[in-house]
């Protein structure tokens, strides 16, 4: 029991794991914000998009 009191201490001391988890958490939250951004880019260009169509199909050439 006493060599299992032990293992239980050390592997509470262990902190090899919490980086990863670090890591995973900040990893998705820059994923997370890149979506957000891409998702107002897109409705952004998307508008501008269709003004230019509009204009440049009003403009006779020559």
């Amino acid at each position: 029991m006493r060599i299992l009191a032990i293992d239980i201490k050390k592997f509470n001391r262990d902190e090899s794991g919490a980086v990863t988890v670090d890591w995973v958490v900040l990893t998705a939250a820059v994923v997370g914000l890149g979506v957000l951004a891409l998702g107002a880019v897109k409705s952004g260009t998307g508008a501008l998009s269709t003004k230019i169509n509009k204009y440049l199909s009003s403009v006779s050439v020559g």
